[in-house]
């Protein structure tokens, strides 16, 4: 069963010694993660066998659920600086 993280899942894939030393030898060539490298894969191979519109509906959602992702970290940013004392005032009112 998946795991989830924030709004992504991990998917747990055996991969036999061998194929994965393959997988990494491409993952090196290219420059990427191994991960990053088999999650392309997954990706492409969704594309081409699933309904083309049920894929580019997928990706709407993944994208506008991304977007949301940075907003809210944004915003937790601005509101923490906004609630953080300045640099020209001490960390100690006291001082």
């Amino acid at each position: 069963m998946p795991v989830r993280h924030g709004n992504k899942h991990y998917l747990q894939v055996l991969v036999d010694n061998a194929k994965y030393q393959l997988l990494e030898q491409c993952a090196q060539e290219r420059g990427v993660r191994t991960t990053a490298l088999a999650r392309d894969a997954v990706y492409e191979w969704l594309s081409k066998n699933v309904d083309p519109e049920l894929f580019k509906a997928a990706n709407l959602i993944d994208d506008a659920t991304w977007k949301q992702s940075v907003r809210n970290r944004v915003k937790g940013r601005m509101e923490n600086k906004s609630s953080s004392p300045s640099s020209d005032q001490p960390a100690n009112p006291e001082e």
